[in-house]
């Protein structure tokens, strides 16, 4: 077992077949409990006293190939939170490489912030460096990148300590920002689900309440405006507000009130958990398509969205953007056949949609099997 700050936090797992399981018990978490419900591999952690740095490596699957995924910067409220993050993306990101096609596997990291990070005078650089070498350590099995708090700065530092890094900086040799990829992506995903699930032919109209207009938010609002979509925001940050209202126009809402919106498509782009069990009975969205991870607080929350007839979008599919872009920079990076890759969402939104017609099951259920068989079936020859 492995001993958590806070007994209180009892957050709840999803398991390879979408069922959820509380796995906190007392004062601790059965890590390998966690980690056979999840369909795991690794779980890594790092301790540095001098840099402030506490992270953790979940490496969900190498089956398919070396794993990819960001590093991500935040708060937890106790370290049973935060091996829940981590090990429930890590999974996402396999799900993620297996519908993109990609011969990777999935993974994840996360730094959990230092108390002083945003004072003057910290030194980010050390922190990074430090996470470098933890990264080093795993041989090219993990491979890092940009996530929620990180940016091509921090991998910069961190490639100037491993190559096992990417989107850093072009000056650095890597491809940057992967943001934008997740946006396109995205509002392919939207294309697909407008046409296919709400029966529209065109964007044109299409009222979209976006969640977070953080990074991929941002681009995915430039996106949207661009082909004549509504759009109506929400974030707690007024800089990004600000900022997002420079390049489009926008209605402004607030983070409690976006569920709330009447539109056509809710698209989260914040943190995970964005629907839970009651905000799937509050929504007056008639889908929902978005670029964050694990949307869907529980599976209850999914079956409440599909006996509403709200469709769903599962969300490492819609997002696969960003993971494709940095796969290709592995690659050898060529920018065109990395966009093609990315406006194929599209027809994987579309092929999900069209097989829970068929089939009569929920989205997330059918891209869970899907994802599944790929893995099982290993690399291609």
């Amino acid at each position: 077992m492995y001993l958590v700050e806070d007994a209180t936090c009892f957050p709840l797992l999803r398991s390879r077949t979408g069922r959820y399981k509380t796995l906190h018990k007392e004062h601790h978490v059965e890590i390998f409990e966690t980690l056979q419900a999840l369909g795991y591999g690794e779980l890594h952690f790092a301790n540095d006293a001098e840099s402030g740095l506490r992270s953790i490596i979940a490496l969900h699957s190498t089956r398919l190939g070396p794993a990819i995924g960001g590093c991500r910067v935040r708060a937890y409220g106790s370290e049973a939170e935060a091996i829940d993050d981590v090990t429930r993306l890590g999974q996402g990101m396999s799900y993620k490489a297996a519908h993109a096609g990609l011969p990777h596997g999935g993974g994840k990291s996360i730094i959990i912030a230092p108390p002083d990070l945003d004072r003057p005078g910290f030194d980010r650089a050390r922190l990074f460096a430090a996470f470098g070498r933890f990264v080093d350590g795993l041989g090219g099995r993990y491979l890092t990148a940009e996530d929620s708090g990180t940016s091509p700065a921090d991998m910069n530092v961190i490639r100037s300590v491993t190559k096992h890094v990417l989107g850093a900086s072009p000056e650095m040799g890597g491809s940057g920002d992967p943001s934008p990829f997740t946006a396109l992506g995205c509002r392919r995903g939207i294309e697909a689900v407008s046409e296919f699930a709400l029966k529209r032919k065109s964007l044109a109209g299409l009222h979209v309440a976006i969640q977070g207009v953080g990074h991929v938010g941002y681009y995915l609002a430039k996106e949207l405006a661009a082909l004549g979509c509504k759009l109506t925001i929400a974030d707690m940050d007024k800089k990004r507000i600000d900022l997002t209202l420079k390049e489009v126009p926008a209605t402004v809402v607030s983070i409690e009130q976006v569920l709330e919106v009447e539109c056509d498509v809710f698209a989260p782009c914040a943190l995970g958990g964005a629907i839970t069990e009651d905000g799937a009975r509050k929504l007056r969205a008639r889908a929902v398509a978005g670029a964050a991870n694990n949307q869907l607080r529980t599976p209850a929350a999914g079956k409440i969205l599909a006996d509403r007839g709200i469709f769903y979008a599962p969300d490492y599919i819609i997002n696969g953007g960003g993971l494709i872009h940095v796969a290709a920079e592995y690659a050898g990076y060529q920018r065109d056949p990395a966009i093609a890759r990315v406006n194929k969402i599209y027809d994987s939104i579309r092929d999900i949609l069209l097989r829970c017609t068929k089939d009569g099951e929920r989205p997330e259920i059918v891209a869970d099997r899907v994802a599944l068989e790929i893995i099982a079936r290993g690399p291609k020859s």
